[in-house]
């Protein structure tokens, strides 16, 4: 009876996987006959996988990269034909890597450099847009999802990313979604970085630029060729990364503005406009007798050194940067004619580098300002209501340095379409703004100013050169009452063939000999080292 049950229930449950095989083979049969699967299964797309994009690349006048100039490896996986632990090993984020890889689907990661390609792992070069120590910010600008925002990037948005070239793998696919390993795939390697803007910045100068101006917190300092006014290095102070634009933002010295285009108090070296503008209306021999003070229609005017600095000439003034030997000066000479002579050397007006780059025009005060005699007097000086930009007194100091002939300040060298060397570059915009007569006087009192003052912070050991400094006055003070000033410093090396002119500010920097100065000597001793 016992064993009569138990075959029964043998035979039970034989029937019962029977009943199943029968009914699972049926199901099989029916989806393998169904034309919707069938057609699913023959049917077939594509699926692609972007590892990266590039886009055309900022140069230096030497076709060096000042943009995409470093590299990271970007890898497409396909999780069904890799070894999950094996490919893992390669991966830069490794919990990243496993959740995307646990998802089955081919997915692109970072991965570290020397990674092997095998099948279903391809692996790509992809540009990076910044470095981490990133040279001429201010001048290159930041992008903003995929557009230019600001600098270059902005202005030449089009062309940089006229091919927003995409590095990807395109595989098949059934209709399943599934991979088709063995149908190959369609790999493509961007080259749109080739391309580009090609700018007159000198890689090797902006470095040190940047390093001689590193203890300015606020300010400016530029670089020029006298000959074509080409804009070698322009560093803005303070800094900023575009990793941390936020903190940038926020930062009440405003880092993200670039200084070298914003106007500010000019002083002392607004004396060399003066000093033109005479010696062309045949005052090149005034002599004045400084006392420490001079009277203008009742308001008392005084000279940085109280006790004055006796007789002197104009080259003395320069050197002594005697504030009423040029009050009593500018009162010779015709206020229209002196006005227009400052707006001929480039003050008040605009300088135009490029879309967006643009120096501001600053305040050239009026003739009828002029004609009150107090404003006269400050502006003789590079006081009251006159601004400039140091892209402004860049471009006198290149006049003055070049024979009278003053170069348009440009920073756009051409455009390259495959990275080998600029093309479409435009001639260099030169006016004669001053007698070679007059410059050679003034070039040879900058040189003075320096050589016959034993105090001067910006002779250099390996070069010789010429300047003039400023403090300009700016009328806010501190909470001791003290008076901020802008310190400057602008002139050109070597004194005997000038190549270089270089303009210092430093906002709110106090004299222009202590902060700016030195600024000027380190970099006119470092260029030189590199010739």
């Amino acid at each position: 009876m016992i064993r009569k049950r138990a075959e029964h229930g043998i035979i039970a449950v034989v029937m019962t996987f029977l009943v199943m095989f029968i009914a699972v083979s049926f199901n099989y049969f029916r989806i393998a006959a169904d034309n919707r699967y069938v057609s699913a299964a023959r049917e077939r797309s594509e699926l692609t996988v972007v590892a990266g994009v590039s886009q055309g690349t900022i140069y230096d006048k030497n076709m060096v990269p000042l943009t995409n100039s470093a590299r990271i490896s970007r890898a497409v996986a396909v999780p069904s034909v890799l070894d999950r632990e094996d490919t893992a090993q390669y991966a830069v984020d490794k919990p990243l890597f496993y959740e995307e890889f646990d998802k089955g689907k081919p997915f692109a990661f970072t991965c570290i450099n020397a990674t092997p390609e095998k099948q279903g792992l391809t692996v790509f070069e992809i540009p990076e847009r910044y470095s981490d120590d990133q040279p001429a910010q201010h001048v290159i600008g930041y992008t903003s999802e995929g557009t230019g925002v600001s600098g270059i990037e902005y202005a030449y948005d089009a062309i940089l990313r006229s091919d927003y070239g995409e590095s990807s793998v395109t595989y098949s696919t059934d209709g399943f979604g599934r991979v088709l390993i063995g149908d190959g795939a369609k790999i493509v390697r961007s080259s749109a970085e080739k391309s580009g803007v090609v700018l007159t910045v000198d890689s090797d100068i902006q470095r040190i630029c940047r390093r001689a101006g590193h203890s300015i917190e606020k300010g400016a300092v530029i670089v020029a060729d006298v000959k074509n006014g080409d804009i070698l290095g322009l560093e803005s102070f303070p800094e900023y990364s575009v990793s941390e634009l936020d903190k940038a933002l926020s930062d009440e010295r405003s880092p993200l503005i670039n200084r070298a285009l914003y106007s500010y108090s000019v002083g002392s070296i607004f004396k060399l406009v003066t000093s033109c503008t005479a010696i062309e209306e045949n005052f090149s021999g005034y002599a004045y007798n400084c006392t420490g003070n001079i009277n203008i229609d009742g308001k008392n005017f005084n000279c940085h050194r109280l006790d004055g600095h006796g007789l002197q000439n104009m080259s003395d003034a320069i050197t002594n940067s005697c504030n009423t030997y040029f009050i009593s000066l500018s009162r010779n000479f015709s206020v229209d004619l002196f006005r227009k002579k400052a707006y001929l050397l480039g003050f008040g007006r605009e300088t135009y580098l490029c879309s967006g780059i643009i120096g501001s025009a600053g305040v050239l005060p009026t003739v009828r300002e002029l004609l009150v005699p107090a404003e006269l007097a400050n502006f003789s000086f590079g006081q009251g209501r006159l601004t400039a930009t140091p892209l402004q007194v860049t471009q006198l100091t290149c006049a003055i340095a070049n024979g009278g002939e003053m170069p348009a300040l440009r920073i756009i060298k051409g455009i390259t379409v495959d990275g080998s060397a600029p093309e479409n570059e435009k001639k260099p915009q030169i006016s004669n703004v001053m007698d070679k007569e007059t410059a050679d006087i003034l070039r040879d009192m900058m040189i003075s100013a320096i050589t016959d003052n034993d105090s001067s912070n910006a002779n250099a050991e390996n070069t010789s050169a010429g300047a003039k400094t400023s403090t300009a006055q700016t009328g806010r003070s501190d909470e001791n009452g003290d008076e901020y000033c802008h310190a400057w410093i602008t002139g050109f090396f070597p004194a005997e063939a000038p190549k270089y002119a270089v303009t210092v500010l430093v906002e709110d920097g106090g004299y222009g000999n202590d902060t700016a100065a030195p600024v000027f000597r380190e970099i006119a001793e470092e260029i030189t080292k590199t010739e």
